[in-house]
């Protein structure tokens, strides 16, 4: 997923205020559902969603006002209830990694009960891992 960086998510130097890659991610993890034929809103509609749960990032390089930045996803991990993903950030026009993160998510009811992943994510993700 490309994203630009603008003004608005930027620091008084002009660098990507660090909350702002969070944004990213979360964009390019909705759209990653969304290529592969899966909506957040519907998984959310069928008592499946998807909250983060744990998070670790590495900040490598600051990103800045206008850069154009593409936002990798990849599966790493599936379990019953939960999943991790490998995220890059990465500035297009250099291909320069900027922060790297893995992000795991549990597979919740709306009242935040456990549940299993909905078989087509959990089959999706399989075969991702898999592949890489």
């Amino acid at each position: 997923m490309l994203i630009r960086v603008y003004y608005e998510d930027t620091d008084a130097a002009g660098v990507v205020y660090h909350s702002n890659y969070l944004n990213y991610c979360e964009r390019a993890r909705t759209e990653y559902l969304r290529e592969r034929g899966h909506s957040v809103a519907a998984l959310a509609a069928d008592g499946a969603v998807l909250p983060v749960v744990r998070m670790e990032i590495d900040f490598r390089l600051p990103a800045r006002h206008d850069d154009l930045l593409r936002v990798l996803t990849v599966p790493v991990r599936v379990g019953g209830s939960s999943f991790t993903l490998r995220q890059q950030i990465r500035r297009d026009h250099d291909d320069h990694l900027l922060v790297e993160l893995l992000v795991t998510l549990a597979c919740v009811t709306p009242e935040l009960k456990a549940r299993r992943i909905p078989a087509a994510i959990r089959e999706l993700l399989a075969a991702e891992v898999a592949a890489c």
